[in-house]
């Protein structure tokens, strides 16, 4: 029987319309399929628009410190948050179109509505059992409407995933809220605890500590922003101390009473202690967790683990014909991972060669605070563990000229390499636009760069890009600058 599709993706996140863009690309008849908005949770809820309240906050940030330029400001500067709500949802917008209108030019079809898996090579699509969370704009092509069943050679589960819920921090969109609510605000609140110090606790305390509340930051790790080296980490933390927010570090919230107007946490010590905290709202930034429930992996004896879809390295399951790519596949789970494993994912179907696996150990993160957190590869205590001997360079803002004359000098770039062979294993970056430097080091690294390629390197004055070289003349005793 003829098949409907080549490629049928499920989802139209960042790893799903980049899949179908490369899927069609290579001459397969492609279609995704999507519940909600084209762009997924990254282009409408997360990623892009976080970065417009941010970038709010950053304007704000600097206008209030138009002194230290030498620029006086007449009148009353504060934050308009309707206005920022409002500006921050037209981006979102605006991507959401973008994604159709990519649809649109490679020949994808977009069907609209809930897929479920019925058996290999065919889904069946019916309309989302929810409505979605705000008017969506206007849909692209539309294939014999929202319901059916399709079939494809190969289909690619890419559902990604949805705020974790722990018991007793039940998000009520009033009191506790995930970040769909704390990226809508009414209003700024006056004060507010954040359950979670990973890259969406982070930036949300960050942008609302600008706006004016007072931020308590709940962490049960010993260290903010766990995944990132340990002496990256403990200077972030003292910048956003001397900011004014408050950290409970190894720590976890046992309860939470509830007020009209307001929340208390009863936020657990490492000695057991408790301590009340009271706040007008608590975000409940403590991770996600995939969407594989309801499209039918069970039905069809798809392994999951740890509430992941098990893939190989070339995200096949363990059914023939079946894929799955993103956040609903495993972390690390960030939108730029999904999109490359989307990439090899149907390169491999369509036979290229030299398509390789993803190395998970070259995928950057990035944290949009402020100030900035980026890194990529082994954290020194990592390449420690792995017995590796490290030869470990740093270089701070304050000796750089470029950053100095920004008015941004605190920071720090820190490189790790191996002591006998150059590699260089990670690199680990705080402070002003570090998300954009970090992709220097993570070329270096595919191409399997040794400090003697990056010291030959020239680096143009004055930028900040020079701090890297300099962290890496650093880790060989021979820094220029400082």
């Amino acid at each position: 029987m003829a098949q409907d599709y080549d490629v049928i993706i499920i989802g139209s996140g960042p790893g799903g319309y980049v899949t179908a863009v490369r899927a069609a690309q290579l001459g397969f008849k492609t279609a995704i399929v999507e519940r909600e908005h084209l762009g997924g949770i990254c282009s409408n809820w997360g990623c892009i628009p976080t970065k417009a309240l941010l970038r709010s906050a950053e304007v704000l940030h600097q206008a209030s410190h138009a002194a230290d330029y030498g620029l006086t400001l007449d009148g009353t500067l504060k934050p308009d948050v309707e206005a920022v709500v409002k500006r921050s949802r037209a981006v979102a917008g605006r991507m959401n179109g973008g994604v159709g209108m990519l649809m649109k030019k490679n020949k994808v079809d977009v069907i609209w509505g809930e897929a479920k898996l019925t058996k290999p090579g065919e889904i069946a699509v019916a309309r989302p059992a929810k409505k979605p969370m705000e008017p969506q704009p206007p849909k692209p092509k539309t294939v014999k409407g929202e319901e059916g069943t399709y079939t494809a050679k190969h289909i690619i589960v890419a559902t990604g995933a949805r705020p974790r819920v722990l018991p007793g921090l039940e998000p009520d969109g009033r009191l506790i809220w995930t970040y769909f609510e704390a990226m809508v605000p009414k209003a700024i609140p006056k004060s507010l605890i954040v359950v979670g110090s990973g890259a969406i606790g982070i930036e949300f305390a960050s942008f609302y500590r600008t706006m004016g509340a007072e931020v308590t930051v709940v962490e049960m790790m010993p260290t903010i922003m766990p995944v990132e080296d340990a002496e990256i980490s403990a200077f972030a933390r003292k910048r956003f101390e001397r900011q004014g927010i408050t950290f409970h570090l190894e720590a976890k919230v046992k309860t939470v009473d509830k007020a009209d107007a307001s929340v208390t946490a009863h936020i657990e010590g490492k000695d057991g202690k408790v301590a009340k905290v009271t706040a007008d709202r608590l975000i409940s930034a403590v991770g996600v967790v995939g969407n594989v429930e309801n499209i039918g992996l069970e039905a069809l004896g798809v392994k999951t683990e740890r509430g992941a879809i098990v893939i190989d390295g070339y995200c096949r399951t363990n059914v023939p014909g079946l894929y799955a790519i993103g956040d609903v596949a495993g972390p690390p789970l960030l939108a730029h991972k999904a999109e490359h494993e989307g990439v090899i994912c149907v390169e491999k179907i369509a036979g290229l060669k030299d398509v390789h696996p993803l190395d998970r150990n070259r995928v950057p993160g990035c944290t949009y605070c402020h100030p900035q957190v980026a890194s990529v590869g082994l954290t020194e205590a990592q390449a420690k563990e792995a017995g590796r001997k490290v030869r470990v360079g740093r270089f701070p803002f304050a000796a750089n000229g470029k950053a100095v004359a920004l008015g941004e000098d605190q920071g720090l770039v820190k490189t790790v390499f191996d002591a006998a062979t150059g590699e260089l294993l990670g690199a680990h970056m705080v402070g002003a636009e570090v998300t954009e430097l970090i992709q220097g080091f993570v070329v270096a690294m595919n191409l399997e760069t040794t400090e003697a390629e990056l010291m030959h390197s020239i680096f143009p004055h004055p930028t900040l890009s020079e701090m890297m070289k300099e962290s890496v003349l650093d880790a060989y005793g021979r820094a220029l600058n400082a």
